[in-house]
């Protein structure tokens, strides 16, 4: 794992407030709707990578969609900066958001034409978004992002077309488009999913390096806590469109409170651990996101589900310093400060 140094957090570049998209299934009069996501608050703050984990389905991807603008918010709100989405109409104003909060995605072959050269996509989003720039000066440009990407020697890769690079290349080319936007924060969508494993520690890096040499931050998107542990200083567990579990990436993980999260992390492979069988268990019913209703969502494959967790839906409540849950019978591990009778509270 890096070692990253504790910092204090810089300005707030994102936060969500109650965020939430369903999605119409059926015709304009049906009354069935998906839940991707549901009340969502987080917050991103300069120079700071913020992990977004959980099974396919969760959420996660809609909610990076939602803060790109490709998704209209159901209800609640979005600021950059203090300032809503929703007061974002203009053209030019647009533009500017989206350069300074652009997207890698999941899929590092879909993100390039197959028919242009690598040159050409990270020269058009500079022209796009900077337009001071000359023809030289984009090209110049071009090279230097390039290199910043790790791809050496620059031009040895300018004059390539995606089918003549690797999975990894191609993956760091998207990092160089959105890099030629002169970003503040980077939404990467599954950016190492479809990368051999080999390759996937490399582009780890290189959002670390991005991170502390471009004063970059990240909403990293993943299903795997390894590699979110790898890299980032905060994590958000997504449960069926819901934060299960949110704090600091070592807290959350070296003392998982709700069950989701513990269930991630016994499924982690664990290299020192006995060859033996798999243990056989019963087959458990997938999250309920159609009109899902009152109550955990988590209750049908919870050990410790109670009778309230089919009446109540949990929200996320302080159960160690900046580490939350939303569960029933997760116990608090902050103390009471005690006060001593007659004593004056202020």
């Amino acid at each position: 794992m890096l070692e990253m140094p504790a910092r204090p957090r810089g300005v707030e570049l994102i936060r969500t407030e109650g965020l939430t998209k369903h999605f119409r299934l059926g015709g304009f009069l049906s009354r069935r709707y998906l839940h991707g996501v549901d009340d969502i608050n987080l917050s991103i703050h300069e120079d700071e990578i913020v992990a977004l984990v959980g099974e396919s389905g969760s959420g996660k991807s809609t909610i990076a969609r939602l803060i790109a603008r490709v998704y209209t918010p159901t209800a609640g709100e979005i600021f950059h900066r203090g300032r809503t989405l929703s007061s974002i109409r203009s053209h030019r104003d647009v533009l500017e958001y989206r350069g300074d909060v652009p997207m890698v995605f999941q899929d590092p072959y879909g993100s390039l034409s197959p028919v242009y050269r690598v040159s050409h996509g990270i020269t058009r989003a500079l022209k796009l978004h900077r337009p001071d720039l000359s023809r030289q000066g984009r090209e110049d440009e071009a090279a230097r992002l390039l290199e910043a990407v790790g791809l050496t020697p620059a031009l040895d890769f300018l004059g390539k077309f995606p089918y003549q690079l690797s999975g990894g290349q191609r993956q760091r080319i998207g990092f160089a488009q959105a890099l030629a936007c002169r970003p503040e924060l980077i939404l990467a969508d599954e950016p190492v999913s479809m990368l051999d494993v080999s390759v996937r520690i490399g582009v780890l890096n290189l959002m670390a390096t991005l991170r502390r040499r471009e004063r970059i931050s990240f909403l990293y998107i993943t299903h795997d806590i390894a590699s979110a542990r790898y890299v980032a200083d905060r994590l958000l567990v997504m449960y069926a469109g819901q934060v299960a579990e949110s704090g600091p990436v070592e807290d959350v993980l070296a003392h998982p409170k709700h069950p989701y999260t513990q269930l991630l992390l016994s499924a982690v492979p664990d290299p020192r651990a006995p060859i033996s069988l798999p243990a056989t268990g019963e087959v458990q019913e997938p999250p309920r996101v159609i009109d899902p209703g009152e109550g955990c969502r988590f209750r049908s494959r919870c050990p410790y589900a109670i009778e309230e967790c089919g009446r109540v839906t949990p929200k996320l409540r302080l159960l160690r310093p900046a580490h939350e849950a939303a569960c029933h019978v997760a116990t608090s591990d902050l103390e009471v400060p005690r006060v001593d009778e007659g004593a004056t509270v202020r």
